[in-house]
């Protein structure tokens, strides 16, 4: 038992503040990015915002925590205010997800710049630089940043999956112009059939959606150190 809320304190101080920016970040883009093609409704609903209480829902919060898969509150737009609404609807729902890509670019920054003067310290003989980088407070701030990396490609590649109702699909169904009616029906299978993907995922120990291989790769590519 002691080692399961280990698990989740672990949880908690480590992914916390990559989740809180990933989600705010992503939702914020999906309501400027709808703002700025015409529709003020998530401006409306007090969604241009960056602070995450106006975007964080408590039960898919929840489970990003404690299930490593989660949501938050979706940004509405009227897409009768659009200018140009089947690309629009694209642009929006790829705001969202191309957000989390750029703060893991960011954030690989940080690192790769830590790393430079952390190497440079080394082969130079500079042990207060070296003591400095090295020292517990860098230490976290690090490991904080990692994981926030790790939790933004993990956004970005999930919601790019072309299952409803993840930004994926939005962009997908732009393209195919699909009408209203048929677009609701494939909505309402989407979200029972990927948490039943997941949870098939997690029980059997199998790959259906390879989505940590990928992140791993991206990874790879991204710090190769």
């Amino acid at each position: 038992m002691s080692g399961f809320f280990d698990d989740i304190l672990f949880r908690i101080i480590h992914f916390l503040p990559g989740i809180l920016i990933g989600l705010t970040v992503h939702e914020y883009c999906h309501a400027f990015a709808a703002f700025k093609l015409g529709d003020s409704t998530a401006r409306d609903m007090g969604r241009l915002t960056f602070n995450p209480i106006k975007h964080i829902d408590p039960i898919g919060f929840l489970f990003l925590i404690f299930a490593g898969f989660g949501w938050a509150k979706p940004v509405q737009f009227y897409p009768g205010n659009l200018r140009n609404p089947r690309r629009d609807k694209a642009i929006i729902a790829a705001a969202g997800p191309l957000s989390n890509l750029v703060l893991a670019l960011f954030f690989t920054g940080i690192i790769r710049i830590w790393f430079f003067f952390l190497a440079r310290s080394f082969y130079s003989g500079n042990e207060e630089l070296l003591t400095l980088l090295q020292s517990p407070v860098f230490d976290t701030f690090i490991n904080l940043t990692f994981y926030a990396t790790m939790i933004n490609l993990g956004l970005f590649v999930f919601n790019l999956l072309p299952i409803p109702p993840l930004d994926g699909s939005h962009i997908v169904f732009s393209s195919l112009n699909l009408r209203p009616e048929t677009e609701y029906r494939i909505m309402r299978i989407g979200a029972p059939l990927l948490i039943i993907i997941i949870v098939a995922q997690n029980m059997l120990d199998i790959t259906i959606l390879p989505i940590l291989p990928f992140i791993e790769w991206m990874l790879g590519l991204l710090m190769p150190f």
